[in-house]
């Protein structure tokens, strides 16, 4: 080949540094100053108004001084966007990315990069909160809506959530579903379920007394009477399929509930667990869009069957249901359905949207062709081992075999000669799981590990000659239809599949349109450089149970985030397993259980909580079996030390712990907290503090330093993880020494030498989203990190003190008249006064451009307000603006000039097809409705209007609605 006569230029690849320490020449980017919202001199102007020198002062006043941590933090030093992804890429690196064909649930797949462009890379879907105010979230809402039928229809059942955390706690759910339906303790499962998922499962059963036995047969099995359910593994975990038809007929004899733990793509061929009689199923919705990412985050479902006139079973599921309902115009609507059920807390939703998204874009047909390609390369693949005298163990599979090998250490050998990972088994066998990605090259690599030699033409010819298990006139092969609804069969092409989404885009509120108040969800900016490793393939391409030695780059974040976090915290060790907030609540205090067991104190059962309290906090408790106490509250909010003496005296013998949270619920840094530690401790307790209120503290002072035996910290609120409209999340517990032998540990990865207590099924949960917290603490370094609790402290200050102002309450303050990150408006006076409710403002609020704050909690008709330090003072003002002409429109009403009934609260939010009718029939002018402030000309209309929350939860529809009603 010739050479060009010239050199164009020279392409070199600057070497990555493992950390860097040297120092640009000129630092004219710091990334604290994107991330923190007002400028220095709005920072002055609101630190003047608030009549406070500097942040410094601020924060020294509120912080309790017995608190205070008094030197920097140890963390390295900031860097800029560039400098930080290189040292990531870095990182990134040394993870050694094999073709893995493991499986045991978690499978490589390919993800649209019209989907990837559009929704995992666009703020407008990962920035939101929640859609706890469905009159702006009806495009997500309708996505998870999809979610839900796509789960139906796959599964064959009538009613499924949006979502779960991941499979392996949707399997823990769905035995103490069956428990509370059945009354009844005792849940057979199969042997061969995963081993992750048998993990958590026992870890959530021994706290509640659920006894758990292994089957003794899978086909006939002996089920009596005392038994809650069955739980099976379909296809099981070395990927037979099962005639389960004796075994269900015997369950349901007995009065137990049949719970099938499905491949959601393997339930487009074989038969589903609704036509096979079972009454729950289960699962991960990963192989629909999502890669492996170490672990996750994988949205996990659930779908129950309709078995009595109450539809029982769908109103005791755990996690989120979307249902269809109207608006007050008679127009369909959604939202979540049945909010008034207690939950704990587990969602998955940002990725539920992804795969939902996945299954509109492929339809049905593309769907099933994916799911024959990888049947028909697998079938292939054990005819040619069969052909070659290898024992396959099973003859009835969809993508997983089982094999004898002749010379085991030969094939470990070949696998790490083509950097391809199997499954060993404990037994000698070889597990091998395919997938979408699969080509004739793998298949050739795969045949070459078992010493079969084979052209990639002869496996290209014969491969579609195959005969395959499940096609053909198999008994496990589907036969009913599925996604035949319109939404799974119009969006095909790149054009219809872009416009869909960005209409559903359109229809939400997020923060690329305004702030989020919402009080205690800390709703900041999710920068766009801590976002982008998420899609590099060193991190998304690396199965959860791959060798350590080829996830180094991992490990090197792990390490580094645990070192982090104990430095921000005062804490000893770290666990990142637990995959969202409560779970993390939940596994810091099976520690606590775990470690009274150990000194001999298991009588310990007592958890006292304040009456304030993050509604996970008592759900967690119960959850570990430990006997929930309420603390009241004093007048000014704080916990009343008074009734806690006298709690903790009644119970010293068998107190447990305290859960708290701190800055309070209500918004104040108490200065009673070491006082209340000591108090705990003194009388045999341990002290959980809950991290969700952790955004006012980083660089300000440390729980592990106060008195605090345990926390989580919600890494989607203080460590810049997105929302993703409910989700994903991370909450990993830090621990003082003694609690570190309780950390989770795991089955297949064993963590500080300990297998058991999983809460999660990966060892280190939703690994993937871990880069994101990572970025940011690299980017903000320890200076950049208190700075943003200290504006964070400082933006809550200068807004409560502007409504209070302009007519409104706070609520509680400190001694100081300060509040922390966060502060609570009462909106009780309204109601007597002009008849007007908190969701009145709430509603009227989507006016205005904005979302509500926190409504009716912690404490009923009130607002709680956070900011968050991204928010600018401007945008600061445009809120605390909206809020004072609201009750400007409340006085109002007080003063008889507007109608107590027809007003514009009271019929908020105003759709744009409401406001252009010609038929306005209104007491007040169209724009007020319309655009009642001049910075609503740019905002974001509400697409329905205000929806009948009733009319949803009496007519429970939690799937598509027929065609006809789009009409």
């Amino acid at each position: 080949m010739k050479t060009l006569p010239f050199k164009l230029f020279q392409l070199s690849r600057r070497p990555h540094y493992s950390f860097i320490t040297s120092q640009r020449l000129f630092n004219y980017d710091c990334f604290a100053d994107r991330h923190i919202g007002p400028s220095e001199l709005e920072k002055q102007q609101m630190l003047n108004y608030l009549g406070f020198k500097d942040l410094d002062s601020i924060t020294n006043t509120n912080v309790p001084e017995a608190i205070k941590l008094k030197r920097n933090l140890r963390l390295p030093p900031a860097l800029d966007e560039w400098r930080m992804l290189t040292e990531l890429r870095g990182i990134a690196e040394k993870n050694k990315s094999y073709r893995s064909y493991i499986g045991m649930g978690y499978y490589d797949c390919i993800v649209p990069k019209v989907i990837i462009r559009n929704m995992l890379e666009n703020a407008g879907w990962t920035s939101p909160y929640t859609p706890y105010q469905p009159e702006i979230a009806q495009g997500r809402l309708e996505s998870l809506l999809n979610f839900q039928t796509m789960i139906c229809d796959l599964t064959g059942l009538d009613v499924a959530n949006a979502s779960l955390l991941d499979e392996a706690t949707a399997v823990a759910e769905a035995a103490c579903l069956a428990a509370r339906a059945t009354k009844r303790y005792t849940i057979l499962y199969d042997k061969q379920l995963h081993p992750q998922n048998l993990a958590v499962l026992k870890t959530r059963a021994e706290p509640l007394d659920i006894t758990l036995v292994p089957l003794d047969e899978i086909e006939n099995p002996t089920v009596t009477r005392d038994v809650a359910g069955v739980i099976v593994q379909y296809p099981d975990t070395e990927g037979k399929i099962f005639d389960l038809q004796t075994l269900i007929e015997n369950t349901h004899n007995a009065g137990g509930l049949v719970i099938m733990a499905c491949d959601l793509l393997a339930l487009t061929m074989i038969r589903p667990p609704g036509d096979l009689g079972a009454d729950i199923a289960v699962g991960s919705a990963q192989r629909f869009g999502l890669p492996l990412g170490y672990g996750g985050p994988h949205p996990a479902f659930m779908a129950v069957a309709k078995r009595d006139s109450k539809n029982s079973l769908a109103r005791s599921m755990p996690g989120r249901i979307v249902g269809v309902s109207k608006d007050v115009h008679g127009n369909k609507a959604y939202r979540l359905a049945l909010q008034t059920r207690e939950q704990h807390i587990r969602r998955d939703k940002a990725t539920s949207n992804i795969c939902a998204m996945y299954a509109v874009y492929h339809g049905p047909q593309r769907l099933n062709a994916i799911a024959k390609s990888i049947h028909k390369s697998t079938a292939y693949l054990a005819e040619q081992l069969r052909k070659n005298d290898y024992i396959v163990a099973h003859s009835t599979y969809f993508d997983t075999i089982k094999v004898k090998p002749k010379n085991l250490t030969d094939i470990r050998v070949k696998c790490e000669e083509r950097r391809i990972n199997l499954r060993f088994f404990d037994d000698g066998h070889v597990g091998i799981a395919l997938d979408e990605t699969i080509l004739s090259q793998d298949i050739q690599d795969l045949l070459y590990i078992f010493g079969i030699e084979m052209e990639r033409v002869t496996i290209e010819k014969e491969i579609s000659e195959t005969v395959c298990p499940l096609i053909g006139n198999s008994d496990h092969a589907r036969r009913s239809p599925f996604l035949s609804h319109d939404i799974f069969n119009k969006y095909h092409s790149e054009s219809q599949i872009i416009r869909y989404m960005k209409r559903l885009e359109n229809k939400d509120l997020s923060l690329v349109h305004s702030m989020i108040p919402l009080g205690s969800c800390t709703m900041k900016l999710n920068a766009s450089a801590e976002l982008l490793p998420l899609s590099w393939p060193q991190f998304s391409n690396i199965h959860p149970f791959a060798p350590t030695d080829q996830t180094r780059g991992y490990q090197q974040i792990f390490n580094d985030l645990e070192k982090w976090l104990s430095e921000m915290t005062g804490y000893d060790s770290f666990s990142l397993q637990p995959n969202s907030g409560a779970n993390g609540e939940y596994a810091g205090l099976l520690a606590i259980r775990e470690y009274l067991k150990s000194i001999g104190q298991e009588q310990r059962k007592i958890c006292l909580i304040p009456s304030s309290a993050h509604g996970t906090n008592p759900a967690s408790a119960q959850l570990a079996n430990f006997k929930v106490c309420p603390i009241e509250s004093d007048k000014h909010g704080n916990i009343n030390y008074k009734d806690l003496c006298a709690k903790v005296e009644k119970y010293k013998n068998e107190l447990a712990a305290i859960m708290i949270t701190y800055p309070s619920t209500h918004g104040v840094f108490e200065s009673s907290i070491v006082d209340v530690c000591n108090k705990i401790h003194e009388n045999g307790g341990q002290v959980y503090l809950d991290g969700a209120n952790f955004n006012a503290q980083v660089g300000l002072c440390r729980p592990g330093d106060y008195g605090s035996d345990v926390s989580h910290l919600n890494l989607h609120k203080t460590f810049c993880i997105p929302h993703g409209g409910g989700g994903p999340g991370m909450g990993p517990i830090g621990v003082k020494s003694h609690l570190s032998p309780f950390l989770p540990g795991h089955p297949l990865v064993p963590l500080l030498g300990r297998s058991e207590g999983a809460v999660a099924g990966t060892p280190w949960g939703s690994s993937s989203i871990l880069t994101i917290t990572w970025a940011y603490i690299r980017l903000m370094g320890g200076d950049g990190l208190r700075q943003s609790s200290q504006v964070a402290i400082l933006n809550a200050n200068y807004m409560a003190k502007r409504l209070e102002e302009g007519g409104y309450r706070v609520v509680y303050k400190d001694e100081q008249g300060l509040n922390a990150h966060e502060f609570i408006i009462d909106c009780k006076p309204f109601k007597k006064s002009a008849g007007i409710d908190v969701v009145d403002i709430a509603k009227r609020l989507m006016d205005y451009g904005f979302h509500s704050p926190t409504m009716a909690w912690p404490v009923h008709d009130c607002l709680m307000i956070e900011p968050t330090e991204s928010e600018d003072k401007a945008e600061m003002d445009r809120f605390v603006d909206s809020l004072l002409l609201i009750r400007e429109e409340i006085q109002k009403i007080e003063e008889g000039l507007f109608d107590r009934e027809i007003n514009p609260l009271k019929m908020a939010p105003h759709t744009l097809q409401v406001c252009v009718d010609s038929n306005w029939d209104r007491p007040y002018p169209r724009e007020s409705a319309a655009f009642p402030a001049e910075w609503c000309h740019h905002k974001l209309f509400p697409t329905v209007g205000r929806i009948d929350d009733k009319y949803g939860d009496m007519n429970l529809i939690c799937s598509c609605p027929p065609m006809d009603t789009y009409k």
